[in-house]
C-alpha cells in the first residue's frame, strides 16, 4: 500500500459506529493507502467489522497517540472540536490534516464546528468540504462471526455510562416483565460495573438469573447477540448504535440529550426514538427530568408494535 491515512476516534462504541460513513469514505477515496484508526484497543472487534480499517492503533484517549511510525501522508480528525485532539494529530507531523477549525490551532484550516448536527452527519461534512464524498447512510454492519445461544431474545439494556441517560431500573423491570409475559425470552445485557443493576431488573422483572449476560460478554459477543436479537430496548448508550449498524430494531430513550444528535437517524424504520423534548446536563448525577418523563407505558407499546411488524 502507498502510504497512510491516520484516523483520530478514541472514544466508544457509538462514536466509532457513528464513524462508519467517514471511515468508508476514506478508504473509498484512498483505496491504495493504508487506514490506520487511532481508537482504544477495546474496540478492535468493531473496528475489524467496518471493512475499512486496516489497522487499529491503540489508542486510550487525548494524549495517548503514541505514534512511532512514519509520518502519515494524511491525517483526520474524527475524534473532537477542540485543540488537544488537532494537536495530537500535528504532533505525528502529517504531510496533510483534516480537522475541524479551532482558534487554538490557527494555522490549521478547517470549517467551524456544528454543534446542531447529528454525529453521522458531522464526520461526512467534514470530508464532504475537503473534496471526500461521504454517504451518510452507508452506516450498516454484517453481522460478527461468532457464533451466540442467544438468538432471537430481547434484548434489555437498563446501563449507560453517565447517570443523567439511565432510565429507572423499575421502569425497565416493568417492562421485561410485561414483554416476557407476551411470551418472548429476555436476555439483561450490561458492563461488569453493571452487574447489580442487571440483576436487579431481572430480580424485579421476574427473569430468569441465567438471562442476565451482564459482565459475561466481551465487546465481540456483545455485538452477535445485539445482531441476532429480535429486539432492542435501551438508553442512549453504545448498545443503542450497535442495534442501528446491524438493523435489530430498537426502543431507544433519550434524555438529556436529543435524538436529532446521536439517535438513529430517520431513515432507519426499525428504530424508535423516545425523547421528551427536553435537553438536560449530560453529566448529571441522577437520571436526567426529561428522561423521567418517557412513560413505561409508551415505551412498551413502542416495543410491542416494532415486534408485530418485524417478527423474527
Amino acid at each position: 500500500m502507498g502510504g497512510t491515512v491516520l484516523v483520530l476516534r478514541a472514544l466508544g462504541v457509538g462514536d466509532l459506529l457513528t464513524a462508519v460513513p467517514a471511515l468508508r469514505a476514506l478508504r473509498r477515496a484512498f483505496p491504495d493507502k493504508r487506514i490506520v484508526l487511532a481508537a482504544p484497543e477495546a474496540l478492535r472487534p468493531l473496528a475489524d467489522l467496518v471493512e475499512a480499517v486496516d489497522r487499529l492503533h491503540p489508542t486510550t484517549g487525548l494524549g495517548g497517540l503514541a505514534w512511532h511510525s512514519a509520518a502519515p501522508d494524511l491525517a483526520v480528525n474524527l475524534h473532537g472540536c477542540g485543540p488537544e485532539s488537532v494537536r495530537d494529530l500535528l504532533g505525528v507531523r502529517p504531510s496533510s490534516l483534516i480537522a475541524h477549525g479551532h482558534p487554538e490551532v490557527p494555522e490549521v484550516p478547517g470549517p467551524p464546528w456544528r454543534p446542531e448536527l447529528h454525529e453521522i452527519d458531522r464526520w461526512c461534512r467534514l470530508l464532504d468540504q475537503s473534496g471526500i464524498t461521504a454517504d451518510p447512510t452507508d452506516l450498516l454492519l454484517a453481522p460478527p462471526p461468532t457464533p451466540t445461544p442467544h438468538v432471537g431474545t430481547v434484548v434489555v439494556h437498563p446501563g449507560a455510562a453517565a447517570a443523567a441517560r439511565r432510565w429507572p431500573a423499575d421502569r425497565f423491570a416493568w417492562v421485561a416483565r410485561e414483554l416476557q409475559d407476551d411470551g418472548h425470552d429476555i436476555t439483561i445485557t450490561g458492563s461488569a460495573d453493571e452487574i447489580g443493576l442487571a440483576r436487579s431488573v431481572a430480580a424485579a422483572g421476574g427473569i430468569a438469573p441465567w438471562r442476565v449476560l451482564a459482565g459475561h460478554t466481551g465487546l465481540e459477543e456483545l455485538a452477535a447477540i445485539i445482531a441476532s436479537a429480535r429486539l432492542v430496548v435501551c438508553g442512549d448508550t453504545g448498545v443503542a448504535h450497535m442495534a442501528t449498524a446491524f438493523g435489530t430494531p430498537s426502543v431507544v430513550l433519550f434524555g438529556p440529550m436529543p435524538p436529532t444528535l446521536w439517535g438513529p437517524p430517520p431513515w432507519r424504520r426499525r428504530h424508535r426514538a423516545l425523547w421528551a423534548g427536553r435537553t438536560g446536563d449530560a453529566l448529571g448525577d441522577r437520571p436526567d427530568p426529561g428522561l423521567l418523563e418517557l412513560d413505561k407505558r409508551d415505551v412498551l407499546e413502542q416495543a410491542r408494535k416494532l415486534l408485530e411488524r418485524y417478527p423474527f
